[in-house]
């Protein structure tokens, strides 16, 4: 039978709550609001000036089928509110915190009158695909109980009842998913891949799926014990089975490349399987699919027997700096998804290519930074993890065409997959992410920023004095990242451009001014400067293309920039005139400039070999480079140029890893360093007055004892999705 659902509207300064359209508009305009933002607006507005746990929350708006973290997707929902209300968590407007408990809302509300109720269809009447509702949990259904208990507790503000909302789901249907949690642990597991029988799965424990120093872990489905099976702080990436289940390859990136490695499914010591190949996966039991390096970093996909024989290539992106990390064969071995990156180094869009000699290559999936892919068993899907609007969801595309179409939704995101052999589930590891800016000096640690998710690249970067930090922060879904300010001894923070997106971005020596890149929707990266005290409009550059600006040692602006199908670093003046190359030769990245802009520290490729780029101090004068690391690392400078920080330990689960801070002499004269560059786990002595500093990927201040970093805290784990 049709269900009634009222139609309240609640009204607080210039804002409108529109129960039964589930809209809210400022001053007559239609905001786009997230489902379960919403969902908490209208709990908190029905509830003006009285106080709503936490664990209301989470019963109200989370079905117990469905998985969250609660905590983080009320969090985060809550910071999404205060974005969308432009409310100040210290100062708030609209939503207090209430700490320890819970949230209010503290503006006043006025409630019109029920407006003619609407009739809907009950899910439970016709449900979702002619299916019974009780059977199906969605990634956006709460449960019935759930919403009709608010209805009767609320009453003029029903939003969910018994699974429906009325035209907003019919416009809005969602495939039908059904999850069932694997793992539970209280940090994250990440990067599953199933054995051929799929009665195992392997998975890293640990918050990063890419080159990291976690260790691997293995499984028996559904409810064996996680076991570890390496010892290995190497950077590590790339998990697959042998077609007999028994051992388990993976990548790991050495002072000479990109090698594969293989430890038993048991666990015990990891052998060398192939050097100079990444992303390793089996055709058959003598045939392989991997990526190798061409030269520099030009990763490209090859296929190979065990011993090397028949190598042939089957397919290299065409920019020099692309690296086609991993490539995920179809069923038939005949097509293969790529997860490549493009020539600046950033995740593109998924690519599928032929294995057989079609010379067949196009983009497929969404348009957004696929990191993981697989296939149906049949061959008719594929399946991705992109992040499109900031958030990273699972996908899926008909392989003979079609538009892609979303799985997953919500405040939770997915991270890899693996595909049942049955075809009719996937693994994934889902949870929530969430990142704030930390500080150390010799007072200790101290969290500097609280709202918003601070990006983790571009890296923040102090004021010349070191009194205030600049970082990009994004806040809310879909949402750009602005440019904002934090004073390091009041944390008084503000955004210095509201309402412009940036890429990246760079201070003048004096620290009045600022160059920065934007990049418009479908567009390519504009370049811009600006006066940081707002006195001048910005002045927009005719560049398009630039990365990684910074300012140059007579106020020109140094960039990257691609030519052909290799990337250089080129100059401009702040009018747009005079552009130029700053070197002969081309770049793989440029990482940082010094404080005195008298050194940039760059990734150059190294001539006649396959080896990794040489990270080198490049001296702007015209003197000769020196290499800082015999493998890649991110050498940065502290602000006022008496140090040059060289991470030596990655971080991991357990530790958050270790840089030498390096004395300068004078004018950021470098002293000797070793033969090749610094190695890896090197300790302080390789270097005369070194010191170790307790962080790998941290933002130099003034000296050892003061510095920043973006701490990431995630927490993830595997889940089983059916799929639709």
């Amino acid at each position: 039978m049709p269900v009634t659902l009222p139609g309240s509207i609640y009204r607080f300064e210039n804002f409108e709550l529109d129960c039964s359209r589930f809209e809210l508009r400022q001053n007559g305009k239609l905001l786009r609001v997230e489902r379960k933002p919403m969902e908490l607006l209208i709990l908190l507005a029905s509830r003006e000036g009285r106080l709503v746990r936490r664990e209301e929350m989470a019963e109200r708006l989370w079905s117990s089928e469905v998985f969250v973290d609660t905590e983080h997707g009320i969090n985060t929902a809550i910071r999404k509110l205060r974005y969308l209300l432009r409310d100040d968590s210290e100062n708030p407007r609209f939503i207090q915190t209430v700490t320890g408990l819970g949230y209010r809302f503290v503006a006043p509300v006025s409630r019109i009158e029920d407006l003619p109720a609407k009739p809907v269809q009950s899910q439970a009447e016709g449900g979702v695909a002619g299916k019974p509702v009780e059977k199906i949990a969605t990634t956006v259904l709460p449960a019935q109980r759930n919403a009709l208990s608010w209805y009767l507790g609320v009453g003029a503000c029903v939003v969910l009842v018994l699974g429906g909302v009325g035209l907003y789901r019919l416009r809005h249907r969602p495939l039908e998913v059904r999850y069932a949690q694997l793992t539970d642990f209280t940090d994250s597991a990440v990067s599953p891949v199933l054995s051929p029988d799929g009665r195992m799965v392997a998975f890293i424990r640990g918050s990063e799926p890419f080159l990291t120093s976690d260790q691997i872990y293995v499984k028996m489905l559904p409810n064996g014990e996680a076991k570890r099976v390496t010892d290995d702080s190497r950077p590590k990436y790339g998990l697959a089975f042998s077609p007999d289940g028994s051992e388990i390859a993976y990548t790991v990136l050495e002072s000479s490349g990109f090698s594969t490695y293989e430890v038993s499914a048991l666990g015990g010591e990891p052998q060398l399987l192939l050097k100079n190949a990444a992303g390793l996966v089996w055709l058959d039991p003598q045939r392989l699919l991997f990526s190798e390096i061409k030269t520099g970093i030009h990763l490209g996909v090859v296929t190979a027997t065990l011993t090397g024989a028949g190598k042939r290539e089957i397919y290299f992106p065409a920019h020099e700096r692309g690296m086609a990390h991993y490539s995920f064969p179809s069923p038939d071995r005949r097509w293969a998804l790529v997860v490549e990156m493009n020539g600046n180094g950033d995740w593109a869009q998924c690519r599928l290519i032929g294995l057989e000699g079609q010379n067949s290559s196009r983009p497929v999936g969404p348009e957004g930074a696929c990191t993981s892919a697989g296939w149906s068993t049949d061959g008719d899907w594929m399946y991705f993890t992109a992040v499109v609007a900031g958030q990273s969801h699972i996908w899926r595309q008909h392989f003979q065409g079609g538009e892609p179409e979303q799985i997953t939704f919500g405040p939770t995101e997915e991270e890899g997959l693996a595909v049942e052999p049955d075809g009719q589930a996937l693994i994934t590891s889902v949870g929530v992410r969430e990142s704030a800016i930390w500080m150390h000096d010799r007072s200790g640690d101290r969290q500097l920023s609280s709202e918003g998710e601070v990006v983790g690249w571009p890296l923040p970067v102090f004021s010349p004095d070191a009194a205030i930090l600049y970082y990009l922060l994004r806040r809310g879904e879909g949402a750009g990242a602005e440019l904002w300010r934090t004073e390091v001894d009041s944390g008084k923070s503000e955004a210095v451009f509201p309402g412009i997106p940036m890429t990246a971005f760079d201070l003048s020596p004096d620290g009045k001014r600022v160059v920065y890149t934007t990049r418009p929707q479908g567009g390519t990266n504009q370049l811009w400067v600006a006066s940081l005290d707002r006195s001048s409009s910005a002045t927009k550059l005719d560049i398009s293309g630039a990365r990684s600006p910074h300012f140059g040692p007579r106020g020109q602006i140094l960039f990257q920039h691609v030519e052909g199908n290799v990337n250089y670093l080129e100059q401009v003046s702040p009018d747009g005139s005079h552009r130029a190359k700053v070197l002969p030769y081309p770049i793989v990245e440029l990482q940082s400039v010094s404080p005195g802009r008298l050194w940039i520290t760059a990734a150059v490729p190294k001539a006649n070999d396959n080896n990794l780029p040489a990270i080198l101090a490049i001296p702007l004068d015209g003197g000769a480079p020196r290499r800082i690391c015999t493998s890649y690392c991110f050498a940065s400078w502290s602000t006022d140029g008496k140090f040059l920080f060289v991470p030596v330990e990655e971080r991991s689960r357990t530790s958050p890893g270790r840089s030498l801070a390096i004395p300068l002499g004078p004018r950021e004269s470098l002293p000797e360093l070793p033969a090749g560059g610094i190695a890896p786990l090197a300790e302080p002595s390789v270097v005369p007055g070194a010191v170790s500093v307790d962080r790998f990927d941290l933002v130099p201040g003034k000296d050892p004892e003061h510095y920043a970093w973006v701490s990431a805290t995630v927490h993830r784990n595997l889940y089983r999705i059916s799929l639709p």
